[in-house]
């Protein structure tokens, strides 16, 4: 009996024993259940979180476009006002005063755009480490080596810093334009730098406008290159011969206009800030001066104006970069049909009626760089 109730108390200790065994067992496998099911439940829930980031990144940045292309629109109908005969004070602090709004607008969703890409980072990251968590539960669980560290999600900007920079630029050049006037104000006096204020207000929110993937088609975006082309190799011509000392950026702003102006007066030219045959010929007289690379490439600011005009359908004459009196009557004709006043003379309101007038157009075939010509050749 003795050896029996001991063998008893063995066997209901093995039992008790074995039970303990299976259920920590047990427990383990259900912990390791539970946090497989967290992790997993963690992952599903940052993939829905980053796809709403990204519907609401595309709906600010569809709003940012919308409330940009108002801005600009007004910019054009101000730039109107600037270009009629004989505008008033008032007739352009009215239209000054019809921005504000659509100014603000377009500040707001560029924000509000920037605060829903960051959004969509951080979403990115968030889930980017989810994963990384849930592969370490099945890591443990299998016995195999961690996964390497979550990298860092980034995301490249709305738009470059530079195009950003060039808004504020010229929101700032526009502001001083307009602060500049009062009552007593000559407007034609101011109105070849005020102009050139809004046009270059109007090409720098081109730019982001085109930069934050506004645009759908790439033919407004091949006319904007088209025409920025021109004051491209104005500027750098300008600035070879020490006239300019600007950005580079293809934009027909307060800057450009300075050094237009001061190249005229050096060379006992009408003041103008705009660019005509004596204009031109005076700027590649100094070049050729000066030889070497810029001498070769003086020709290439006339060119510019050859190739865009030829693109909106008033040039049928060679791309050769001389600027004869058949390219001036060009100029005038393009600007009678535009209803910009016909100086024949290249300004901030030709600049920017040319890009109007080409925008609808397809891309024209690409037209090769005329050869060096000597400054003999070139008429006033």
């Amino acid at each position: 009996m003795k050896i029996e109730t001991t063998q008893r108390r063995s066997l209901r200790r093995g039992f008790v024993m074995g039970v303990a065994i299976l259920a920590i067992g047990l427990a383990g496998c259900a912990s390791e259940t539970t946090s497989l099911d967290r992790a997993e439940s963690r992952v599903a829930a940052k993939e829905k979180a980053l796809a709403e980031a990204q519907t609401q990144l595309t709906s600010a940045s569809a709003s940012f476009c919308n409330a940009s292309n108002t801005y600009i629109l007004a910019l054009d109908r101000y730039g109107d006002v600037l270009n009629e005969t004989a505008p008033t004070v008032g007739d352009v602090r009215a239209a000054g005063a019809d921005l504000a709004d659509p100014r603000d607008d377009a500040f707001e969703g560029a924000e509000a755009a920037v605060d829903a890409q960051q959004q969509v980072v951080d979403a990115e990251q968030e889930l980017a480490e989810a994963r990384e968590a849930l592969e370490q539960v099945k890591a443990s669980a299998s016995a195999t080596p961690s996964s390497p560290a979550t990298p860092q999600a980034t995301a490249a900007p709305l738009a470059p810093a530079a195009t950003v920079d060039r808004v504020e630029q010229a929101e700032s050049e526009f502001a001083a334009a307009q602060g500049a006037i009062t009552d007593d104000t000559p407007l034609a006096d101011a109105s070849e730098r005020f102009n050139s204020a809004v046009v270059a207000l109007e090409f720098a929110w081109l730019r982001l406008f085109a930069d934050a993937g506004c645009i759908p088609d790439e033919q407004a975006v091949h006319a904007q290159a088209s025409v920025s082309a021109y004051t491209t190799a104005l500027q750098q011509d300008l600035a070879d011969a020490g006239y300019y000392s600007g950005a580079i950026d293809g934009v027909y702003g307060p800057e450009t206009v300075g050094a237009v102006e001061a190249l005229q007066e050096a060379n006992g030219l009408p003041v103008t800030g705009s660019v005509d045959a004596a204009t031109s010929a005076a700027l590649q007289a100094e070049l050729l001066a000066l030889g070497g690379a810029a001498a070769q490439e003086s020709i290439a600011t006339t060119a510019a104006v050859q190739q865009t005009l030829k693109l909106a359908g008033f040039w049928d004459g060679p791309v050769d970069g001389v600027w004869t009196p058949a390219l001036t009557e060009a100029v005038k004709a393009f600007q009678i049909e535009l209803g910009v006043e016909p100086t024949g003379a290249v300004d901030a309101a030709t600049v920017s009626a040319l890009r109007q007038a080409i925008e609808g157009l397809a891309p024209a075939e690409p037209v090769e760089s005329p050869a060096p010509t000597p400054s003999n050749s070139t008429e006033q």
